[in-house]
């Protein structure tokens, strides 16, 4: 793209009237926000069970003593015996706020159908500290839309993101999305929220940084560039030290 050079007040004009759009989707934002939460809730009936690092956890336990739960549906690459690398990206935002929501009544895990010996070994090479927890031996995937049987594959239709994919190059026995659970003070959890595909988006805080940037996302496909967090060639640098 070429961007034409201009003086500090056409710019400043240019910037002016962008920023009437900035301002109307930040207002956009906050209208969808507080629609996402008058939604109706349902009550989880079933007893899901996972398999943690500290044993079998009902999906109660994982609230961990809070009133709400972030679920991230972890993608797990059968085919390669290791993590998406796409689900690997968001995974790498998740310890940062996770200090933040713990002190705000908000639980975060990843749940994966991957086995739990080679979830805690991705995730030690990764370097994360979250939960990543196994719902191997668990419908809670396939409840969520989130994992697919054979049969699913073999129909030629794959209920996601609330319609029904019928292009082949959508097919996988995993995809990616969230969830939201609350609990009262009775111990009856609801299902408030789930969301996939681009509506994930939002959890990316390295493509808000790109949006800032001349040359954004720089992408052909969705997250084609993206590599695990010790998959790059070049590691980052690391910038200037203040005690330098």
């Amino acid at each position: 793209m070429q961007h034409a050079v201009v003086s500090r007040e056409e710019w400043l004009k240019a910037r002016k009237a962008h920023l009437k759009n900035e301002k109307a989707l930040t207002r956009m934002r906050d209208l969808v926000s507080a629609e996402r939460r008058k939604l109706p809730w349902v009550k989880v009936e079933k007893n899901y069970v996972f398999n943690a690092p500290d044993g079998k956890k009902t999906l109660a336990e994982l609230f961990d003593g809070r009133s709400q739960l972030i679920v991230y549906h972890f993608m797990w690459r059968w085919d390669l015996g290791q993590g998406c690398p796409s689900c690997s990206l968001i995974a790498d935002h998740m310890d940062g706020p996770n200090i933040h929501l713990a002190n705000h009544d908000v639980t975060l895990v990843a749940i994966s159908r991957g086995k739990l010996a080679g979830l805690e070994a991705y995730k030690k090479r990764l370097g994360w500290k979250f939960p990543l927890i196994s719902s191997y031996e668990s419908d809670f995937n396939f409840d969520f839309q989130v994992s697919f049987t054979k049969e699913h594959l073999e129909s030629g239709k794959l209920p996601y993101n609330y319609e029904i994919f019928e292009d082949p190059k959508y097919f996988s026995d995993e995809l990616s999305g969230a969830s939201v659970f609350y609990k009262n003070d009775n111990g009856e959890v609801f299902h408030t929220y789930s969301s996939y595909a681009r509506g994930l988006d939002i959890l990316l805080g390295v493509y808000n940084f790109l949006d800032l940037t001349p040359n954004g996302r720089n992408e052909n496909q969705i997250m084609e560039w993206v590599k695990r967090n010790d998959e790059y060639e070049q590691p980052a640098k690391a910038g200037p030290c203040c005690h330098g």
